[in-house]
């Protein structure tokens, strides 16, 4: 079972945390990590992409030109695909790019995820993170405290606003509530840090 030390918001050791086994300790699996970020990925295309067809394009309404005598090819169209500002062929319209992958994949990928982030020493679990109103400096100065300078993903258990919108304007940082929690966002950030009840609530989820 693997076990992590739990800080406060002034950087001290408090304790430590026992983090689920089947959840926080598995075998990283390459390929659901792989497959779900990449469903995600597709999901956030726009699809709006869109090109005329001939029946879209202007122009065309009469035969260009007679159709035997002139000794070129017949046409009747100055908008046939061939023709230099004519329709597209085959070309792309507006879809939806997003599909599914199987629940078991989505899980096993979340705990990939998370198992990764305990695996490489990049996970800080705090003990409470509460903020009695938005201030980006405070959150600075907690995330310095824990010696966190790089790009992190702060996890809470449900959504705070105080502290969403004390992170959102700090570049590199990035705050969730577990419901919101994602493989995408998790490999993207090098480092977790979580509060405690985050923890527990994602072990409820994710058991």
């Amino acid at each position: 079972m693997p076990r992590v030390a739990m800080y406060n918001i002034n950087g001290d050791q408090v304790g430590e945390i026992d983090l689920k086994e089947d959840i926080f300790g598995i075998a990283v699996h390459q390929q659901a990590l792989h497959d779900v970020v990449t469903m995600q990925l597709a999901g956030r295309r726009q699809g709006t992409h869109d090109t005329k067809t001939r029946a879209e394009v202007s122009g065309g309404g009469r035969k260009p030109y007679r159709q035997k005598g002139t000794g070129r090819a017949r046409h009747g169209s100055i908008r046939s695909p061939i023709w230099r500002g004519g329709g597209i062929v085959f070309g792309p319209h507006p879809r939806s790019y997003s599909y599914r992958v199987p629940k078991k994949v989505r899980r096993l990928a979340m705990k990939s995820a998370l198992s990764s982030k305990v695996e490489g020493g990049t996970i800080v679990v705090l003990e409470e993170l509460k903020m009695d109103v938005p201030k980006t400096k405070d959150m600075v100065k907690i995330l310095n405290n824990l010696k966190v300078d790089n790009k992190a993903l702060v996890v809470t258990a449900e959504r705070d606003d105080a502290v969403y919108k004390s992170a959102r304007n700090i570049p590199g940082i990035k705050q969730l509530s577990v419901p919101g929690l994602n493989v995408y966002d998790l490999l993207a950030h090098k480092t977790l840090v979580i509060t405690k009840d985050a923890v527990a609530r994602v072990e409820e989820v994710f058991v």
